[in-house]
């Protein structure tokens, strides 16, 4: 029996990667999941039995590296990722595993099968997270100012700057600008969400990245959960998960 260790922010995410490792090996057990840095380091601190850990990188409060620099972590990582290619050509040098957000069944399946044929076992040393810290800060400076876009039969020069919040309506992502104007994107939510500047722009959750300009109030939810009304106003409502409300009210506040 193998025991595994997920350390993802996303509810849905983690139950995906679950069910696809219990699909491929129905030995493999779940021992924890953690959905923040302050809980992996904790968790971490103490004696555990998993064998292989999936981290994503974008955590609730932070970068999941910020764990390594907190806790020592000798078990082998693989983690789960949305950068783009020129960042992931950092993993591959750093001889660092990791898997492409959406996850694929088969390529999890080649990632268990690598781990299982290391002759040793070994985790992700402080060399190889100052190698990916630095290209992840360096590729960060550059944020996306504008956003060429389709309307009708001309491209359309889109400012950031003018975007109050990108949202996925019905399995289509839109730019809303700030004059209540609706876009087509070509780019998924995931893509976009690296090209923005994380001081102006957060995801929320899994269907909207908004603007802090665009932010009109904030109430709390039920189970520590909150909803955010936006300016332009949108039909559907905007939550903010308990795991992610922390994260989001010190970035307001930032």
């Amino acid at each position: 029996m193998m025991k595994v260790v997920i350390v993802e922010d996303e509810l849905a995410a983690s139950e995906n990667l679950a069910y696809l490792l219990q699909s491929i090996d129905d030995t493999i057990e779940i021992e924890q999941v953690l959905e923040s840095v302050t809980d992996a380091v904790a968790f971490f601190a103490q004696p555990y039995k998993a064998s292989l850990i999936f981290m994503d990188i974008h955590l609730a409060d932070g970068l999941s590296f910020e764990i390594f620099e907190k806790v020592e972590v000798t078990t082998p990582i693989i983690f789960t990722t949305a950068y783009d290619q020129y960042a992931l050509k950092a993993f591959k040098v750093n001889s660092i595993d990791y898997l492409l957000k959406p996850i694929d069944e088969e390529e999890l399946l080649e990632a268990i099968n690598k781990f299982k044929s290391r002759t040793t076992e070994k985790g992700i040393d402080k060399h190889q997270i100052e190698g990916l810290l630095n290209l992840i800060g360096g590729s960060a400076k550059n944020y996306k100012e504008t956003f060429l876009v389709s309307q009708r039969d001309q491209l359309i020069p889109l400012k950031t700057n003018n975007i109050a919040y990108f949202r996925i309506d019905t399995g289509i992502v839109k730019a809303v600008t700030k004059d209540n104007q609706s876009f087509v994107m070509d780019n998924k939510l995931e893509e976009i969400e690296e090209e923005l500047d994380p001081f102006k722009f957060y995801r929320v959750n899994r269907q909207f990245i908004v603007q802090k300009d665009a932010l009109e109030s904030i109430k709390y939810y039920f189970n520590g959960k909150l909803i955010v009304t936006l300016t332009p106003s949108c039909e559907e409502k905007v939550v903010v998960s308990k795991a992610k409300a922390t994260a989001f009210k010190n970035w307001v506040n930032s």
